[in-house]
């Protein structure tokens, strides 16, 4: 009796959990060719078999970066200030195709994104923009991305996994839409590469634009067992490009992937450095809501101090006039609170977190810190500013007092 019972409840079990197993694997294949002469990539995505998808619907911004559109089934276009492009693919396989500017410039003359004769610094969230995906029950699509170089061109950078020669594997489990995202690099390259923990790190920059790669590698060698005690995901690759003027002298990260322009000191005179910050970018992965920008910005800024003091790069001294900078520069801050806050805002930000951090070792006599809250903001899927204080106050064990002022209202 007993036995049967067991059977028949694998039997029920299996048929749940059918549809997961069972899922129809559809290709979905990124081809995008780079065109320096007219400064554009052609891209093309071709489902194998286009009745899997109801729809892709496109979101275009402006719609001024992308052009020559051309479809197997039905493309429906909407203009304006926020250009939409729905494809409606025909069954068996179906392709969309497109072209897209690749250099973006600045009112001041630098450039975000550029393409150069011998190279592009491009990202993959703009050579495919978002979309929302309808596609059929049942259905899970395997993504793969392909890169035809300009005659000359030596290689292609990207985030993803390599698969074969200019060809990568597009996996992303947080979405429904696996496309191409995150920073990459053509043309002619120079290259250092080294493994770091459970993470394959790769410095790369066109040849001739100053890039101190063999520093950078040193730098995030000396951090890295840092980072590791900190957070408790990491990258299986983590690449960074650098570039020169006119190049916008920033830096910024994105998916498992990190710009910074290469005349940026790796430390500033301060002590903080602009790399160890994206790298906190990188692997928080901090979405924050509600006009609580502070939060990722603190956080990042925070770390960028923290993980290079932990490590010894630092002194007390220099740590103790970082500080006080921090306090000079926000010292006329009255909220924290907006989608993008200011530098005066991130300073007064990271002064905030120092000083939970220290009430929350005081509290715990030293058991908890700040980290457990980086972790916990880690594990939601988008933080506000009340969601924030409550995780604080979880890990304190009681109502914070320093999260009790007029800057987080």
């Amino acid at each position: 009796m007993a036995v049967g019972l067991s059977r028949a409840l694998m039997i029920a079990l299996l048929a749940v959990s059918a549809p997961a197993w069972a899922a129809k694997k559809v290709d979905l294949d990124y081809h995008v060719r780079l065109l320096p002469q007219s400064d554009q990539a052609e891209v093309r995505l071709t489902l194998a078999k286009g009745e899997a998808v109801r729809s892709l619907d496109f979101d275009l911004g402006d719609g001024s970066h992308y052009s020559d559109f051309k479809a197997d089934g039905q493309w429906l276009l909407t203009p304006g200030k926020n250009a939409r492009g729905v494809w409606r693919p025909t069954s068996d396989k179906s392709s969309l195709t497109y072209r897209v500017r690749v250099s973006h410039g600045r009112k001041n003359g630098s450039f975000d994104t550029r393409m150069t004769p011998s190279w592009a610094l491009m990202r993959g969230d703009e050579l495919v923009p978002p979309a929302k995906l309808d596609q059929q029950d049942g259905t899970e699509l395997v993504a793969r991305l392909q890169f035809e170089l300009p005659d000359g061109w030596k290689s292609i950078e990207t985030a993803w996994p390599r698969i074969g020669k200019n060809k990568f594997r597009i996996d992303n489990p947080s979405r429904l839409f696996d496309r191409p995202t995150g920073w990459m690099l053509a043309g002619h390259l120079g290259s250092r590469r080294t493994r770091l923990g459970e993470t394959e790190v790769t410095v790369a920059s066109p040849q001739g634009q100053g890039m101190r790669r063999m520093d950078v590698l040193t730098l995030l060698t000396f951090v890295w067992p840092q980072v590791q005690a900190v957070y408790p995901r990491h990258p299986a690759k983590l690449l960074i490009v650098g570039a020169s003027d006119p190049m916008w002298r920033g830096s910024l990260s994105a998916h498992e992937s990190i710009y910074v322009n290469t005349r940026l000191p790796l430390v500033s005179e301060s002590g903080s450095s602009a790399l160890v910050r994206e790298l906190a970018q990188v692997f928080g992965r901090i979405n924050d809501e509600q006009r609580s920008d502070w939060i990722s910005e603190g956080f990042a800024e925070y770390y960028a101090i923290e993980l290079v003091r932990r490590a010894g790069g630092m002194s007390d001294e220099r740590y103790q006039s970082l500080q006080a900078k921090l306090t000079r520069d926000s010292q006329k801050v009255t909220t924290l609170r907006g989608e993008q806050i200011s530098p005066a805002q991130v300073a007064k930000a990271v002064v905030l977190l120092q000083e939970l951090d220290g009430e929350i070792r005081l509290k715990t006599r030293n058991k908890r810190s700040l980290d457990d809250v980086l972790r916990g903001a880690m594990h939601l899927g988008a933080v506000s500013t009340k969601e924030f204080v409550q995780l604080a106050e979880s890990v304190l064990g009681e109502s914070s007092k320093v999260l009790d002022t007029a800057l987080l209202q």
